[in-house]
């Protein structure tokens, strides 16, 4: 199990604020067209994991139901959305590897607005597969610990195909084989949870320091607030 760390507990504290932020809905909305445009154009989520666990997430967020339905028929008919999912790869400073994950309909501009944040953070981005290989794609379930414990989560532990548990205060954080994503629902059925793709670093570094800390805090928001980016993963 993993320990518990100073940048765990700052990330966790920015991604419960994100809520709050006017922008959630349209990022939501945009991971909901990108999943049916992925899916080949299925719209029923039982038939299409990764819009099935966007859906899920759109309601953890109190998203309307009307809100949805407009997000996945902007990835179907004639004059469906054009939004792709990309990757990119980037530097922050004090050796801190970043995956930027983004949903855009137009690359030069993400691009050109990634790259501007990062500089002016005295970060830079970098080619495909810079920092890639630092990291491994999974799932990442969020139990709240009122609910399940940590003995009965190891119960899971060769369904799930479980990399890894952390912890904090309020919650498990179970980082499970990406494979296995498409079947938390019916393992995990009797639980409430929350389950989406995350990278996790292969070998993390740490940085003790407050003001770095922050420093690094403050690039990820400003990367976050921009429209086009969905989440930021790094390797602390």
């Amino acid at each position: 199990m993993s320990g518990h760390s100073k940048w765990a507990n700052i990330k966790r504290k920015k991604e419960a604020n994100d809520k709050l932020k006017s922008n959630v809905f349209s990022k939501l909305s945009r991971q909901i067209t990108v999943a049916v445009l992925e899916g080949g154009g299925i719209t029923d989520p039982e038939n299409n994991v990764k819009l099935r666990l966007a859906i899920e997430k759109a309601h953890s967020f109190n998203m309307p139901k009307e809100n949805i339905k407009r997000a996945i028929d902007r990835a179907i008919g004639p004059n469906k959305s054009e939004i792709k999912e990309m990757i990119y790869e980037g530097f922050a400073p004090n050796g801190v590897c970043l995956m930027i994950l983004a949903h855009t309909d137009n690359q030069n501009r993400t691009l050109s607005e990634i790259r501007n944040i990062l500089e002016k953070h005295g970060g830079k981005l970098g080619n495909n597969g810079s920092v890639s290989y630092l990291f491994l794609k999974c799932g990442l379930i969020t139990i709240n610990k009122s609910s399940i414990t940590q003995e009965k989560i190891l119960d899971f532990a060769e369904a799930l195909e479980i990399i890894d548990i952390d912890e904090d205060e309020n919650n498990f954080y179970i980082y499970i084989s990406y494979s296995k994503l498409g079947h938390v629902k019916d393992i995990l059925k009797d639980y409430q949870y929350t389950a989406d793709i995350d990278f996790k670093p292969q070998s993390p570094i740490v940085i003790d320091d407050d003001k770095k800390l922050e420093s690094l805090s403050l690039l990820i928001e400003d990367l976050e607030a921009l429209d086009d980016v969905q989440k930021v993963f790094t390797n602390l």
